[in-house]
């Protein structure tokens, strides 16, 4: 595998995504979903009191779901005070931007080193500005044995327990790249994606997109606020964003068909939020999962393979 040199931009998250789907619920009267899609509003899961051993009330779940092969996993349990991040826990975390290039509004500064820690089972990312930097950061995670050019899958389950601090002039963007590094051509998946305070959103950009707009869009209305987990389910037969085990939109056309790689993005946005030198927010992450169709439990992402067939494929949450 050929080492990650990070690209210091991405597409403009949260501007592009927010007005595609205001506009959208202006016009509609109502949530941007499939047609035939169960309700975009999810409605609270039961969570246990939280604990030193569950930060956010729920556990991680176990080892392995029907027709899922986990291939990696974090609950946050090695202590990793600031200044040692990534280097302490460099196996799981080493590929996250490191301190010094620019975020995608050219506003803020990656600096991992002064903004994440790991302490009492939470990951936590720090966004501030100190001495007139807006300090942000972007974290990769590193699948074992993973065969996308950039350590990504072909197909997936990704699962997130995560919360965070409302702050205008911030945002978090949960979202799948193209190894290809081909965008909008070999599309993108955000979820789950918000200006911290504002509702949870996510989007599908097709395959073979033509523009930054080339997409389908979920909205729930829903906060980071409290503890929330947010899932992607991609598949050959389509994209299964859901928030709290309820279900908030399928995609079902025009799926990226390439290698992708997870990137969380917590950055200051591109337009539409204050930045001021005393906002901040800690963007909290009890535990993270990732699992392949456990009919490619080599992770192999030849189209062919990484499809397997009608019969072995899981099914999409419903």
């Amino acid at each position: 595998m050929r080492p990650l040199v990070p690209t210091p931009h991405r597409r403009p998250l949260g501007v592009i995504a927010v007005a595609a789907v205001s506009a959208t619920l202006a016009g509609c009267g109502g949530s941007y979903a499939t047609p035939g899609s169960p309700s975009a509003t999810p409605t609270a899961t039961s969570a246990s009191a939280p604990s030193a051993a569950n930060p956010s009330g729920q556990p991680m779940p176990p080892n392995e779901l029907p027709g899922w092969h986990r291939v990696f996993s974090d609950n946050f349990e090695q202590t990793v005070p600031l200044g040692q991040f990534p280097a302490a826990v460099a196996a799981k975390w080493g590929r996250s931007y490191p301190d010094g290039l620019k975020d995608t509004s050219k506003q803020g500064t990656y600096e991992p080193t002064k903004v994440v820690s790991i302490g009492d089972g939470v990951l936590n990312i720090h966004v501030h500005t100190a001495d007139g930097i807006h300090m942000v950061a972007a974290l990769l995670p590193t699948i074992p044995g993973a065969q996308g050019s950039y350590g990504g899958l072909l197909y997936g389950r990704y699962s997130l327990r995560l919360r965070a601090d409302p702050a205008s002039g911030y945002k978090l963007s949960v979202l799948l790249w193209p190894d290809s590094e081909k965008w909008p051509k070999d599309g993108e998946i955000d979820f789950p994606e918000t200006a911290l305070g504002t509702p949870i959103i996510g989007f599908v950009h097709h395959q073979n997109g033509r523009s930054a707009v080339d997409q389908v869009g979920f909205y729930t209305d829903q906060t980071l606020t409290r503890w929330h987990t947010a899932t992607i389910t991609w598949l050959p037969t389509g994209i299964t964003f859901q928030l709290d085990g309820n279900v908030i939109g399928t995609a079902y056309a025009r799926i990226p068909n390439t290698p992708m790689h997870m990137i969380i993005q917590a950055e200051t946005r591109l337009r539409g939020g204050v930045m001021t030198p005393t906002q901040e927010s800690n963007i909290q992450f009890d535990w993270l999962t990732i699992a392949t169709p456990a009919c490619n439990r080599s992770m192999s992402v030849d189209p062919t393979t990484a499809a397997c067939t009608p019969a072995t494929l899981p099914a999409l949450p419903s």
